[in-house]
């Protein structure tokens, strides 16, 4: 009996160490780096734990120079060019998870997610910008990744940028 608890917490163990790395080594297979995490651009802070959540505040896409990327989906910005901004909203909220928790391999679900497209008043395809979001989480944490989404339009967004997402992320302790 010893013996089977023992085998027991050494696999629970070399599971637990074999996936303290999955996240990082996922981005860089991925080919992706992290941005650095933005400060806020007003009064309020990027991040919020309480628990095992954390509410992120919304974020906007950015260059790989730091510059906003910007303009209405549907007028300036194609479908794929609003599903690039998603995409890069994402990682600049990666950023800011990783800053607040330390480690994203603490992520234990990405929970729900907020989009507001800036679109013109007559774009529908909102889903289709939010799923360069949404993709990006999947790819990253698997089925952890898949989280329940509101995509909206709106008539304009902070600064003109093209994509805002706010972010509740379930944590280990």
């Amino acid at each position: 009996m010893k013996y089977l608890i023992t085998l027991c917490l050494a696999l629970t163990l070399m599971n637990a160490t074999a996936q303290t790395s999955d996240v990082e080594k996922k981005l860089a297979e991925l080919g992706i780096q992290l941005p650095v995490a933005q400060k806020p651009i007003a009064n309020y802070v990027k991040a919020v734990r309480t628990g095992n959540l954390v509410f992120l505040a919304g974020h906007g896409p950015s260059n790989p120079d730091g510059t906003d990327i910007t303009g209405k989906v549907g007028k300036e910005m194609t479908i794929q060019q609003g599903y690039d901004a998603a995409r890069s909203t994402g990682l600049n909220l990666l950023a800011s998870l990783k800053a607040e928790i330390g480690d994203l391999n603490k992520v234990k679900r990405i929970v729900k997610v907020l989009g507001m497209v800036n679109c013109t008043e007559t774009f529908t395809d909102q889903p289709k910008v939010m799923n360069g979001f949404s993709d990006l989480m999947v790819s990253v944490f698997g089925e952890k990744g898949k989280h329940a989404r509101s995509a909206v339009g709106m008539y304009v967004l902070p600064k003109n940028i093209t994509v805002e997402i706010e972010m509740i992320v379930e944590v280990e302790n």
